[in-house]
This record gives C-alpha cells, sequence and structure tokens, in this order.
C-alpha cells in the first residue's frame, strides 16, 4: 500500500488537517478541522465564527458506504436558526436546527435533534481504492453563541439482504433509508414493512439511486413508489423498473398522524411552534422477499379458465344424456314437452272448466282462427298466422273499456290460475320482454366504456406519481403485470364472464327448442306449463358478463370513489331475478323494461348521492329512509291488488283520499279477522317488516357503505321473494324436479361458501389507506390469489346456480294445464 501513489484530495486534506492542528484545533476562521468518525464534537457558533469538518475515509470496489450526521442544539430561535450545510462529491445536503415540520391547519413542529444519511457513492469496481472526503459546515447569523453537537459515524448495517429481517428506530426529524441490489434469478420483490405500534403514521418510500434522497415529510413524495404506514405496508417492486438493479427504501414518520386516521392532541390545536420529538419514534421492521416467478401467473390463468371451462363441459354432458332420453322416449312413442322435440303429442283442446267455478282462461283451439278479433280474451291467433303490427301493440289491449273491465273482474278473484294471467298474445309478450335484453345491452356499452376509460386514467396516475394510497389493494397479495398493479384480483373475474355466457347458450338452446315445438304446432307448448319468454333470461345472462367486466374495471384500482361500478350490475341482477320470478306466474303483469330500467336508474342514482351525501347528513337518512317506506307500501299494494289498484274519483283531488279510506274501511274493519288474499298478505307483510327495519337500521347508524347498503335490501328481498315461492310451489303439492333441486343445493352450498370468503375483510376505503393496509393477509391459492379471488370464484358460481333454479324451477309444470296452475 506504501507504493501507491498519495491522491490529490488526500493532500489537500493532510495539508488542511496541518493548518488546523496548528491554529490549536480551531477551525473557527473557516479552516477544516479535522473529523474521526464516531466522536461527539460539541462548539458553537455565531454571526461571525463558524465550524468546518472534514472527514474521510476509503472505499473498496463494490462496497457501498453510508455515513450518517447526528446533530442537536439546544437554541429554540427560529430567527436565528444553526445551519449544517454537508458537502460530497457530487452533492450538497444542507438542514437548520430547530428543523420545522409543518402539519394540518398549518401547524407547525420544531425539533432541535436531527439524523440525516448522506447520499452513499460507490465506486467504480476498476478504480480500485478510492478517497472520500465530506465537509460538514456549521453555521449562524445569531449575534450571540449558540451551541450545537456533531457525530459523524459510519453505517455498517446500510444495505438490506433477501429473506433477513432488519429493525431499526426512525422519528420525523431523524429519517431512515437502506440500499437494495437484486439477486441474480429474481425479477420481482416485496418489501414488507412491519411495526407493533400504531401510531406515530409513518411512510415507506421505493426511490431509484440518485442523490439528493427525498427522505423527509415534505419531500418524500416526490420521487419513487410510496405508501403511508400504521402497522403494516408492502410494495412490490420489479427489476424492470430500475435500470441499476438496485434502489432505496426509505422510511419517513410524519410529524402528525392525520393522514393514517389519527387525530392531532387537543393540546396541539392553534397555530404556535411545538416541539415534538419524543413521543414520535417508532420501532419498524423490514423483510425483501422474492416475489412468484412468471410460472404462477401461467398456471393461476390456466387454472381460472379450466376452472370455469369445466362448467361447460358438465353442461353438454347435460344436454347429451337429456338428448338421449328425447330418442329413447320418442322410440318408445311417449314424447312430453320437456322432450322439446316440436312435434305435436296431443291436440285435445282445454276445456272451459276451471277450479273454483271460474271461467275465465279457459282455451278452445278450435274457434282459434287468423280471422278472429283479437281483442277476444279466450282467443289467439295460432302461431304462423300473419297480423298486421298496428294490432299487436300491447296497448291497444289495455285501452280497451271492456279489457279494463275484464281485467278488475279476473285479477281480483280470490283464486288465480295461470290461465288468467297468460291471456295476451305469446308473440306480443314475448316481444316486450326482449326489450329487455335489448335495453341491458344498451346500457352496458354506455356504462362500460366510460368506466374503462376512468379507470384507466386511475391505473395511470397510480404509476406517473407513484402514490399507492390511491387504491385500496391487498398489497401483501398484489402481482402486478404490465401496467396493472393487482392482476389477480381482475383474472379472478373471468368467471362471471365465462358463466354468463355459457348462460345465454343454454338460454339460447331452450329458445331455439320451444320456437320450433311452436312451429309444430305443439299443444303443450301453447297451452300447457309456464308460458315460455326468454327476455329476461338473457338479460340476466349480459347482466352477470357485465358484472365481471365491471368488477375488473373496479379492482384496477379500488376505492371509495369508483366502488358503485362494482355494484351497479348487481342491483340489475338483484331486480332481474325478481322480476324473472314474479313473471312466471305473471307474465301479463310484469313491468316493462323501460319501468324496470327507470327504476334501477333511479337506485342508481341515491347510490350515488348516498357516496357523496351518506357519511354524516342525516337529512339525506330521513329523506332515503322516507322513500323506503313509502315505495315499499306503493309497491306492496299493488302486488297485493294485482295492479288494479287506482287512484282515482270523480273528484280529482278528493277521489284518492276516498278511495284509500275506502280499501282501509273494507280491508281492515270489515275483513280484519281475514284478508282477502292471505298468502299475498304473508308475504307482503313479512316484505314490509324486512324493508322497514332496513330503514330505520340506516337512519340510526347511517352506513358509510351506502351501495352495499341498497344491495343487502335488494338480496334480502329476492331471497324472501324466492323463498315464498318454493314454499307456495310445495304447498300447491308441485314437486321440484332433480335438475332445480341440485341447483337450490349447489346454490346454497357455493353461496354459503362464498359469503365465507367475501367477509374476510382485505382491505377497507371507508378507512384511511394505511389503517386498510392493516387489514392485508398473503395468497391463500396458488401463490396468487387471495381470499376475495376466491370469493370472485364462487360468487360467479353461485350466481350461475341461481339463474339455473330460475330456468328450471317450474319445469315441472310443462305437462300441466294452465287452468291448473296456481298463482301465487
Amino acid at each position: 500500500m506504501a507504493t501507491v501513489a498519495c491522491p490529490v484530495p488526500v493532500a489537500l486534506l493532510c495539508a488542511l488537517l496541518c493548518a488546523a492542528a496548528v491554529a490549536g484545533g480551531g477551525g473557527t476562521d473557516g479552516s477544516p478541522a479535522p473529523g474521526a468518525f464516531g466522536r461527539v464534537y460539541r462548539g458553537t457558533v455565531n454571526i461571525s465564527a463558524e465550524q468546518v469538518y472534514a472527514f474521510a475515509y476509503r472505499s473498496e470496489p463494490g462496497q457501498v458506504d453510508a455515513v450518517r450526521v447526528h446533530v442537536t442544539s439546544s437554541s429554540e430561535s427560529l430567527q436565528y436558526p444553526v445551519l449544517f450545510v454537508v458537502r460530497q462529491q457530487k452533492g450538497v445536503l444542507s438542514w437548520q436546527l430547530p428543523l420545522i415540520f409543518r402539519g394540518l391547519y398549518q401547524r407547525t413542529y420544531n425539533y432541535q435533534e436531527v439524523s440525516r444519511t448522506l447520499c452513499p457513492s460507490e465506486p467504480a469496481a476498476e478504480a480500485g481504492l478510492s478517497e472520500q472526503l465530506i465537509f460538514v459546515d456549521v453555521a449562524s447569523m445569531a449575534p450571540f453563541n449558540i451551541a450545537y453537537e456533531l457525530l459523524v459515524t459510519r453505517l455498517k448495517n446500510f444495505q438490506l439482504e433477501t429473506n433477513k429481517a432488519f429493525k431499526f428506530t426512525a422519528s420525523p426529524s431523524q429519517p431512515q433509508y437502506f440500499l437494495y441490489k437484486f439477486p441474480q434469478g429474481v425479477d420481482s420483490v416485496i418489501i414488507q414493512v412491519v411495526s407493533e405500534a400504531v401510531y406515530p403514521c409513518s411512510v415507506v418510500s421505493v426511490q431509484d439511486i440518485m442523490c439528493p434522497v427525498y427522505d423527509l415529510d415534505h419531500n418524500v413524495e416526490f420521487n419513487g413508489v410510496y405508501q403511508s404506514m400504521t402497522k403494516q405496508a408492502a410494495i412490490t417492486v420489479q427489476r424492470k423498473d430500475f435500470p441499476g438493479e438496485q434502489f432505496f427504501v426509505v422510511f419517513v414518520i410524519k410529524p402528525e398522524d392525520y393522514a393514517c386516521g389519527g387525530s392531532v392532541p387537543s393540546s396541539m390545536h392553534g397555530n404556535v411552534n411545538r416541539t415534538w420529538n419524543l413521543q414520535r419514534r417508532k420501532e419498524l421492521q423490514v423483510m425483501i422477499v422474492p416475489s412468484i416467478p412468471k410460472s404462477v401467473y401461467v398456471q393461476a390463468m390456466f387454472f381460472s379458465f379450466l376452472s370455469f371451462l369445466s362448467f361447460y363441459l358438465g353442461s353438454v354432458v347435460v344436454a347429451f344424456v337429456h338428448y338421449i332420453r328425447v330418442q329413447r322416449k320418442a322410440s318408445a312413442g311417449r314424447l312430453s314437452p320437456e322432450d322439446g322435440s316440436g312435434r305435436m303429442t296431443s291436440s285435445l283442446p282445454i276445456t272451459a272448466s276451471t277450479p273454483e267455478g271460474s271461467s275465465y282462461g279457459a282455451i278452445d283451439e278450435s274457434s282459434s282462427s287468423c280471422g278472429h278479433q283479437l281483442s277476444s280474451p279466450e282467443l289467439r291467433p295460432p302461431a304462423d298466422c300473419d297480423t298486421d303490427s298496428s294490432v299487436e301493440e300491447e296497448s291497444d289491449f289495455d285501452t280497451m273499456p271492456e279489457i279494463e273491465s275484464d281485467k278488475n273482474v279476473i285479477r281480483t278473484k280470490v283464486f288465480l290460475y295461470l290461465s288468467d294471467l297468460s291471456r295476451k298474445d305469446q308473440r306480443i309478450v314475448t316481444k316486450k320482454y326482449k326489450i329487455y335484453f335489448w335495453n341491458i345491452l344498451t346500457i352496458a356499452v354506455f356504462y362500460a366504456l366510460p368506466v374503462i376509460q376512468l379507470v384507466i386514467t386511475y391505473q395511470t396516475v397510480v404509476n406517473v406519481t407513484g402514490n399507492q394510497d390511491i387504491c385500496y389493494y391487498n398489497f401483501l397479495c398484489a402481482h402486478p403485470l404490465g401496467v396493472l398493479s393487482a392482476f389477480n384480483n381482475i383474472l379472478s373475474n373471468v368467471g362471471h364472464m365465462l358463466l354468463g355466457f355459457l348462460f345465454l347458450l343454454i338460454v339460447f338452446r331452450r329458445d331455439v327448442l320451444h320456437r320450433r315445438a311452436m312451429e309444430m304446432k305443439d299443444a303443450y307448448s301453447l297451452d300447457y306449463g309456464i308460458p315460455k319468454h326468454f327476455g329476461l333470461f338473457y338479460a340476466m345472462g349480459i347482466a352477470l358478463m357485465m358484472e365481471g367486466v365491471l368488477s375488473a374495471c373496479y379492482h384496477v384500482c379500488p376505492n371509495y370513489s369508483n366502488f358503485q361500478f362494482d355494484t351497479s350490475f348487481m342491483y340489475m341482477i338483484a331486480g332481474l331475478c325478481m322480476l324473472k320470478l314474479y313473471q312466471t306466474r305473471h307474465p301479463d303483469i310484469n313491468a316493462s323494461a323501460y319501468s324496470a330500467y327507470a327504476s334501477f336508474a333511479v337506485v342508481i342514482s341515491l347510490a350515488v348521492l348516498g357516496v357523496v351525501f351518506g357519511k354524516n347528513d342525516v337529512w339525506f337518512w330521513v329523506l332515503f329512509s322516507l322513500i323506503h317506506v313509502v315505495a315499499s307500501l306503493a309497491l306492496s299494494t299493488q302486488i297485493y291488488y294485482m295492479g288494479r289498484f287506482k287512484m282515482d274519483g270523480p273528484d280529482s283531488d278528493l277521489g284518492l283520499f276516498r278511495r284509500a279510506a275506502m280499501v282501509l274501511y273494507t280491508d281492515c274493519i270489515q275483513q280484519c279477522s281475514r284478508p282477502m288474499y292471505m298468502d299475498r298478505m304473508v308475504l307482503l307483510i313479512v316484505g314490509n317488516l324486512v324493508n322497514w327495519s332496513f330503514a330505520v337500521f340506516g337512519l340510526l347508524y347511517r352506513p358509510r357503505d351506502f351501495a352495499s347498503y341498497i344491495l343487502g335490501i335488494f338480496i334480502c328481498n329476492l331471497l324472501l321473494y324466492l323463498a315464498f315461492y318454493i314454499i307456495m310451489k310445495l304447498r300447491s303439492s308441485e314437486k321440484l324436479l332433480p335438475i332445480p333441486l341440485f341447483c337450490i343445493v349447489a346454490t346454497a352450498v357455493v353461496w354459503g361458501a362464498s359469503l365465507y370468503f367475501f367477509f374476510q375483510t382485505l382491505s377497507s376505503w371507508e378507512e384511511t389507506p394505511a389503517e386498510s393496509r392493516e387489514k392485508n393477509r398473503p395468497c391463500i391459492l396458488l401463490g396468487f390469489f387471495d381470499d376475495h379471488d376466491v370469493w370472485h370464484f364462487l360468487s360467479a358460481a353461485a350466481l350461475f346456480f341461481s339463474f339455473l333454479v330460475l330456468l328450471t324451477l317450474d319445469d315441472d309444470l310443462d305437462t300441466v294445464r294452465r287452468d291448473k296452475i296456481p298463482v301465487f
């Protein structure tokens, strides 16, 4: 080593140190004083005297040396602070004491103890040993002496190692950062940071290797990727994002906790200067672990698609078995409508005799012809009869006075049968229900395109700014792909799209078989069983697919502002299922597509208002609860009277009240012992109690997640109506065939399992991002999917089975005459 020539900086340092020694170790005249690592230097400065310290050390090739400067001062003067300037080979770092941080409402916090890590310099491998020189200048403009202390140390644990935990302490004025280098064969790592204490609030940042390092509260967001943190944080870092294959992990403690959900102490209120240091220290532990390899991505994608393609295989098997049964029955000469063969197995007309002495809805095929008036309620044109389009409008039937009178007689009977509520021309009603499909298709396009554009903007903002507090991911199981931060949450929604398309195929097959039977004038297709209208089923299939699309869009960047994207089509699915269940036994009086979608629009509008005003505004909850109760009563009245309840009278103003008083007197006083329609009354009483309970709960507790609150109302009403329907079906001596029974059991089992995973909360935008990360958990399936992804998988299957229940529930009635099928 003695033969190595002395570099120029070292010679200069030797000369400076000798001059300082001759001056008696001063350095007050601006000349640098010799500095030793690990030694505490005490001194004073004023306007005419400053101190300069010089520190020198050697760096070996490939070795990264970091130096930390610790300074204190007893002075609290903000007018004459002590100024510290650290000069390095490639940069300058400066700060003052007291160090001032600003908080909420311009509160200031003063720190008289500061520790900063200097930006390290890594010498090139071919340069050999290199001499590093650091100057620390201490100065002040004060006319009086101000005391200070200086300590400069070399860090021994500056570089983090893979799979090795490292503990340290930080505070607002004493931030920490460390270096990490990607090992060979590792393309992605997860930085896991934990702390036993919730507060003080901290920030974890990942920054590229560059100087200066932004390690203070007011500038940590200027560079790199960052997260706020209470007890847990996790950041996924990919090698491709750092050309040098290394980065800094920066830890900053914030002067206040409001960013993490905490509150400012009452003693701190007011715009005054405070020293707030000792209580803001936080112990942290960091560990960097390798992320999953690319092969896991491939396995996860294969698993996702193959799992749901197995449903396609099962459907093909069921269709094949059904085809074999049809062929066997055909060869035996005993076809049934369920065979879907399209051949007319019976041409016997339905007699005019109906139970309970009712003759309405009787069908006499011998009198049906194209020349008959379509206004006759008992007659319908044959399936192949061409009629003028002007007479096929539903309004032409409903506006005729005699038809209105006939409706009042039929629909207010005590005992109703399906033939009473399926009197309209089937082609007209089919066209009416097909509007559901075309409308929801139009809504889907116009709704989805802006949503996709918005979430792309969200993801772009996250990638450009590096602010990972914008999106509420499960960061312990967020696997990026391309520009997407959590590809696994998006991939898990593929089930909704695949099963929605499969349901459309199943409905299409049934539709084709039914139309073929109608063309063959199969009497069972014309006059037996539940009238086949598939428009609502098509709409349900589209809604299931769009739920997958919009759920994937929401999970591109899940947050409070776009949660309604994930729930909008859930409202539609629940509403369409209720409409379909009601349409089954009330095909002539079900809501039109226009009124149904208008109602959905009102619900979604209320959901948006709830997101904006539903947090603390009592007036909104009073208004919503009032609307909820009134809507429940109005809908109950329409259902109870089969749509024949009219608020009119000779006096336009007093007729409404006279009619209401008459109904209350007749139904509640004269016949108080037993309502005219007992089954409907029981359903509506239970339904109103449930809805009023929701209204009272919302008014009292005002849940912040208003979208889920409305969805809960829809789901409870749907389950209540479905349970009522199945109970009444069994009570009417109808049976459940094996396929719908299997679907009911599968629906219950899969829904139960899926709800278990749904309530495993992994994040919550109802809280701050830092508090939400406390709920983050590792992956549980294939090392790629978390609990919420499993919820996506299972909920897609549960919705699919639920749709199949509605599709097959009344298959046992295909050979039962419609004047024998009760309405409930």
